[in-house]
């Protein structure tokens, strides 16, 4: 007891001591004009559990292999208490490795010994969490913009909306998960015609992350703009109400890709009127009761262009999954 003291005490020191120049790494597109996401998702990090030892192998197998500029956790992170305890040790792999990262929330982060609002905060000094809370205005917990600057970091080349999907209903008698509010919705469109504005009237291509899959999954599986590439082995677990961000997307023609999690046994991409939607891969460990292999989404963007490529990284090292947009 008293060394797993010692080793959680002398970790929190290193993190407090390095995450003032930690938090404060820009993001760049590199000399060869491309840089690269990783999209972990679902990981259900479980601390101190045998369940979760293939998580953090995984985390670094796919670290090694594929040496990101960023990392983005979409949800269902660490769904044990003590919560801060989860997300220091999920985390280490990447503060060893210097690579900025940031969180979405799923609909079970909050539900272990922190209220949703709390979850956030809780993380905020980890070195190199880009991860911002959201006006207080605007419905959910983590509604924010990470801009990609260019080659040359004088100006913004590509976006990343993260936002929170939320969890559960809010209207008494629909069952479910939750969805996006209006006041999101229009955060969205407000930020969006502004950087539209700043680059001189032409959206800068942006991709977006969340937890739970819009209702516009469902069709762009089944008929969507092309063959889904990857898997639909669960039924699509959207909210029952659309409430019109996709539709907002559509209009202000920024957005070339939207990247979720919450289903772990979907892993495709497809689209829908021009619009990628795509789901990560399983990131957990064996807390999930007949998942053989976890992974992540990779995802690489170009600057300059809309286009992106994306594939999976299973743990073992294989790729599967290769798509370009």
């Amino acid at each position: 007891m008293f060394k797993q003291n010692y080793i959680l005490l002398t970790f929190i020191f290193i993190v407090f001591s390095l995450s003032a120049s930690g938090k404060k790494k820009t993001l760049a597109f590199k000399n060869d004009g491309s840089f690269k996401i990783i999209q972990f998702t679902d990981t259900h990090y479980l601390f101190d559990s045998p369940k979760s030892i293939k998580v953090i192998e995984m985390i670094n197998e796919v670290l090694d292999a594929e040496q990101p500029d960023l990392v983005i956790f979409t949800g269902d992170v660490v769904t044990k208490a003590p919560l801060i305890k989860g997300w220091l040790k999920i985390t280490e792999p990447l503060v060893e490795r210097n690579i900025p990262w940031a969180v979405t929330l799923g609909n079970h982060d909050d539900e272990q010994d922190q209220k949703r609002e709390d979850v956030l905060p809780l993380i905020r000094d980890i070195p190199f969490n880009l991860t911002l809370t959201s006006d207080k205005k605007v419905f959910g917990y983590g509604n924010y913009i990470l801009p990609i600057k260019s080659n040359a970091k004088n100006k913004a080349s590509a976006l990343l909306y993260c936002m929170d999907s939320n969890a559960y209903p809010t209207i008494k008698g629909i069952d479910g998960y939750g969805w996006f509010h209006q006041s999101q919705i229009n955060w969205y469109r407000e930020n969006s015609m502004q950087w539209i504005k700043k680059n001189d009237g032409t959206p800068i291509p942006s991709l977006v992350f969340f937890h739970i899959p819009l209702p516009e999954y469902n069709e762009s599986w089944e008929k969507g703009d092309m063959t889904p590439i990857g898997v639909k082995n669960q039924n699509i677990c959207s909210p029952k109400i659309n409430t019109g961000m996709f539709a907002a997307m559509l209009e202000q023609n920024d957005v070339m890709g939207i990247f979720v999690g919450h289903d772990h046994f979907n892993d495709y991409i497809s689209s829908l009127h021009g619009i990628a939607l795509a789901y990560g891969h399983y990131s957990g460990g064996d807390t999930v009761p007949g998942y053989l292999i976890n992974g992540a989404r990779v995802i690489v963007l170009k600057e300059g262009t809309r286009h992106f490529s994306t594939w999976i990284r299973l743990k073992g090292g294989e790729k599967i999954n290769e798509f370009n947009y």
